[in-house]
């Protein structure tokens, strides 16, 4: 539904030129919701706003439901955007207009009359829990229920496919989740294919089917969510996911903590368990099959979406040969293992 084919986009030229998304591969099938998540100034919203030309591509080809649109002119393009919807952070409504006209607006551009109209907003507002707002004007609303308009809005076209730019950073938590929500039910009910962008790992994991990670302009990696999250396969990929599950040692360790081994030391480890792993009991084995004793510092377990997945930090005590046998031991089970340093044992 949504492909991108070495899609660049340089800002001026030279030295001084600005390489805001560099040669990028994406597709997006139909009906899929599809993540994009990075830091701020990563390329994210370049990259999304690529996609309807609202930035032109540099180089390379853009195809939306199998059209490729960077070859289309100005009035085909124009005629193109009314499948492809997009909604923003901060909503973009007309203070002027009421609820009911602002999701009737993009109708009227194209000229649709005011009966059709009518017929095409009323169920839209239905949707999005807007039936008794429609007289409201946008000061008169919350965060939440101003972007519940954008996204009425933004399907009154009928697009084939939904953009969302930070659709839920202005948002608190409890309203994010009922916008989350919302856009779930639109991809079930509707068929539609959403591309969004976001800087939140917990948008990912709630509604995405597949993400792509962004990092100076180009895409780094692209899984399902379930793989993401349970061997992302980049060290930025790591980085987000304890980030997001906030499960690092404790600082005191961390002071301690030497990148080679010493004579008189032991590993800390991150353990990410995944699939049956989850409920092996594999440290109480790898404690007596490796004649080792382990000090788990830190463990929880996620759900994300049909998966679990254990997280643990944990010192493996005993001697060299003892932790090397430990360490082989892990590596031969179904989990990541990451060596996060080594401390020296107490006297």
């Amino acid at each position: 539904m949504i492909t991108l084919d070495h899609v660049s986009k340089t800002y001026g030229s030279g030295a001084g030129a600005i390489h805001a998304l560099k040669p990028t591969d994406l597709h997006v099938p139909q009906g899929a919701i599809h993540g994009v998540i990075g830091l701020s100034g990563a390329g994210k919203s370049t990259l999304i706003r690529c996609v309807n030309l609202l930035e032109r591509p540099t180089t390379g080809r853009v195809y939306v439901d199998g059209e490729e649109l960077t070859a289309l002119d100005a009035a085909s393009l124009n005629r193109a955007r009314h499948r492809v919807g997009m909604i923003f952070q901060h909503f973009n409504l007309l203070s002027s207009r009421t609820v009911f006209a602002n999701v009737a607006l993009p109708l009227e551009l194209m000229g649709v009359a005011k009966r059709e109209i009518r017929e095409r907003v009323e169920p839209l507002l239905e949707m999005t829990g807007l039936s008794d707002k429609r007289d409201k004007y946008p000061a008169e609303l919350s965060g939440g229920q101003k972007q519940r308009v954008a996204i009425a809005r933004a399907l009154a076209s009928r697009p084939k496919v939904l953009l969302c730019d930070e659709a839920t950073s202005a948002l608190d938590p409890q309203t994010t989740v009922s916008i989350l929500e919302l856009l779930q039910d639109i991809n079930r009910k509707l068929g539609l294919t959403i591309l969004l962008i976001t800087h939140e790992m917990e948008v990912v994991k709630s509604i995405c089917h597949r993400v792509g990670l962004i990092s100076g302009g180009e895409l780094v990696e692209q899984a399902d969510v379930g793989d993401f999250f349970t061997t992302p396969a980049t060290r930025l990929g790591r980085d987000f996911l304890n980030a997001f599950l906030e499960l690092e040692p404790p600082q005191a360790l961390v002071d301690r903590l030497e990148a080679r081994p010493g004579d008189n030391s032991h590993p800390v480890v991150r353990l990410a368990f995944k699939g049956d792993a989850v409920s092996t009991p594999l440290i109480s084995r790898l404690a007596r099959d490796c004649d080792i004793d382990v000090s788990i510092l830190e463990a929880k377990v996620e759900s994300i979406q049909d998966r679990t997945l254990g997280l643990m930090i944990a010192e493996l005590i005993g001697t060299p040969e003892q932790t090397a046998k430990a360490l082989a031991y892990l590596d031969s089970h179904d989990l990541q293992v990451e060596v996060l340093g080594h401390v020296q044992r107490d006297a």
